[in-house]
């Protein structure tokens, strides 16, 4: 049976030549990057490398990035860190007042469970209305922001339908308010063009294994004169804002990845915006019943997550996965949840509806072959569970 991968939002493949990098490390360099001897040099000068090459890509200070264990723990490191901060709870003292936090009910759960945390501290959250297509009002987002606004938290794209945040003007409008901007960029990083010298953000989390990276390697950035306090509290590694012993191999990974997806930024584009547009049309012209969850134009090239009228979502995923096709209903670390997608729900899709929606992820890695495949399989799979 040939096995087609479609489920890049949740991970995707490492890169071979990243994996071969990573092996060389692992077998080459060993020290502990805090130690003052040689073997401690070597380790260090490898993560002020991948430190500089990653600040680089992103247009930022190799001083501004922190490294993490992954985009759970960016986000909750910037989210936490800045209502724990010292000038945050200075000024929270000083007015008496309740602080807030303006995100959506678009964000993952990193983000939304986090907001739930620091609602328990205190904190007021307040969610913007999102509309059918899963985009915000910029107009209400100018409107929320008032003196006692701390953040604005906002995914640079969404995970589950790939629409994309006029991340931009996000910025833009928070910089006029005076407010922090944090970007939840983990699912655009490596997809579209990021470059901290052109938006007004913050801060900004992404995560190695979205872009052909390793698994348990992230980062975040930290405009140069923002405070936070650390989530992980240790040593004095990443500038004591993440206790903990590097992992070398890891970034070292992350590093080279981001660097050969940068490279190829342009060309990934055009060929997965090909594939999920064959992908698309052969689907709703072939079968009644089927739509486009999310943002016609504004989202991003790999994902397409449709309604299929008619099936359970989960016996659709099952039959595919008999075929060999790996595909999901929303977020990996939602899976085995009963629950409907809160994003598609957020969307005003009514649970059943939420429950036969499922999302195709494409990466560099699938092939024209393969969507015809799925075009070839999909309809029949999908009739026989109407019947």
């Amino acid at each position: 049976m040939t096995k087609i991968y479609l489920d890049n939002n949740a991970t995707t493949f490492p890169l071979p030549e990243v994996i071969r990098a990573m092996k060389e490390v692992q077998e080459s360099v060993f020290g502990n990057p805090s130690s003052i001897h040689w073997a401690g040099r070597e380790a260090r000068n490898l993560i002020n490398s991948a430190r500089e090459k990653i600040a680089s890509l992103l247009g930022a200070e190799e001083t501004e990035i922190v490294f993490t264990s992954g985009g759970t723990e960016s986000i909750n490191t910037a989210l936490v860190g800045i209502w724990e901060g010292r000038e945050t709870a200075d000024r929270r003292q000083e007015s008496g007042e309740r602080f807030e936090i303006i995100s959506s009910p678009l964000e993952h759960h990193a983000s939304l469970k986090s907001l739930e945390y620091l609602k328990t501290k205190g904190a007021e959250v307040v969610l913007l209305k999102v509309d059918r297509q899963g985009r915000i009002d910029l107009e209400e987002l100018g409107q929320k922001i008032s003196s006692k606004t701390l953040l604005v938290s906002l995914m640079g794209a969404n995970n589950e339908t790939g629409n994309l945040s006029p991340i931009q003007k996000i910025g833009e409008i928070c910089r006029e308010k005076k407010v922090l901007f944090h970007c939840d960029a983990v699912q655009a990083m490596g997809k579209v063009p990021l470059s901290i010298k052109k938006i007004p953000v913050d801060l900004l989390s992404f995560s190695a294994h979205k872009f052909h990276g390793p698994k348990g390697v992230g980062g975040l950035f930290i405009r140069q004169g923002v405070k936070l306090s650390p989530l992980h509290r240790g040593g004095n590694q990443e500038r004591g804002l993440r206790g903990g012993t590097e992992g070398l191999t890891m970034i070292h990974g992350m590093a080279l990845a981001l660097e050969v997806v940068s490279k190829e930024l342009e060309s990934s584009y055009g060929k997965l915006f090909l594939l999920r547009k064959r992908l698309e049309e052969g689907l709703l012209k072939g079968l009644d019943g089927v739509r486009v969850n999310g943002d016609g134009e504004g989202r991003l090239s790999n994902t397409s997550n449709l309604l299929v009228e008619g099936v359970d979502g989960e016996s659709l995923l099952f039959n595919l996965d008999l075929e060999g096709i790996a595909v999901s209903a929303g977020a990996a670390c939602e899976s085995g949840s009963l629950d409907p997608s809160h994003v598609l729900l957020a969307m005003g899709l009514n649970p059943r509806q939420a429950k036969a929606s499922i999302r195709f992820s494409f990466s560099k890695m699938n092939t024209q072959e393969e969507v015809e495949r799925v075009l070839e399989i999909f309809p029949r799979i999908v009739n026989r569970l109407r019947k």
